[in-house]
């Protein structure tokens, strides 16, 4: 097993410096389909946003090498991030200097893929050693914005509605204040969502409220 005890750019000092002059947006592609419709959707947003002048970064995780959290507790007895020495690191480091989050995933079986889940658990590391009883229990700075892209193939809505409450919750307590979900059901094929002009209106009014008044930083 390989570990890092060095410190990350930025991740370190609790990274609470504030908005910087570039909105930084981060979308991590959890689809194993390149063309996936939730890959779709993000690209969408990430193009968009990146014509207003944003600093975009956008990580395909299936094409990353990396595992899932250790329960070593390293990030919290050792040191301020998670010392696994693997493709996720760099994720996680620039995760952490986002001021905007896409997670952008497919439902397998009634979750998140695989390949989000895993960062998701190490996403632990952003947490405070005291973080169960402390009132800032993050090492990020707060302010954040989620925004949540969730295709399905099952067009009842009422299946995996649960989803995004979830994980919404834990990433509101590392920061991400601000969250808001873009849902597209009975979407199975690549592409498809495209023929989905309420799901296309929704992603673009949430890419919109990200530049108010046309605005590039925060």
């Amino acid at each position: 097993m390989m570990f890092s005890l060095g410190k990350l750019p930025m991740a370190a000092n609790n990274i609470i410096e504030k908005r910087k002059e570039r909105m930084k947006i981060v979308a991590l592609l959890a689809s194993p389909r390149t063309d996936g419709n939730s890959s779709t959707l993000a690209n969408r947003l990430t193009s968009a946003a990146a014509a207003k002048g944003a600093e975009v970064q956008a990580f395909k995780l299936n094409s990353l090498n990396y595992r899932g959290c250790q329960a070593c507790n390293a990030c919290k007895l050792l040191t301020d991030h998670c010392v696994l020495n693997d493709d996720l690191a760099e994720v996680l480091a620039e995760v952490a200097k986002a001021d905007v989050l896409v997670l952008a995933t497919p439902v397998y079986y009634g979750d998140v893929t695989g390949q989000l889940k895993l960062f998701i658990d190490r996403s632990f590391s952003y947490y405070t050693p005291d973080f169960r009883t402390s009132c800032k229990p993050s090492r990020l700075a707060s302010g954040k914005k989620l925004i949540f892209i969730q295709t399905q193939g099952n067009p009842d809505q009422t299946f995996f509605g649960d989803i995004y409450s979830r994980y919404s919750t834990f990433f509101k307590r590392y920061g991400f204040d601000d969250s808001s979900l873009v849902r597209a059901c009975g979407v199975s094929e690549p592409g498809q969502v495209n023929e989905n002009q309420v799901v296309l209106d929704r992603l673009d009014s949430v890419t919109a409220q990200l530049f108010p008044d046309g605005a590039l930083s925060w």
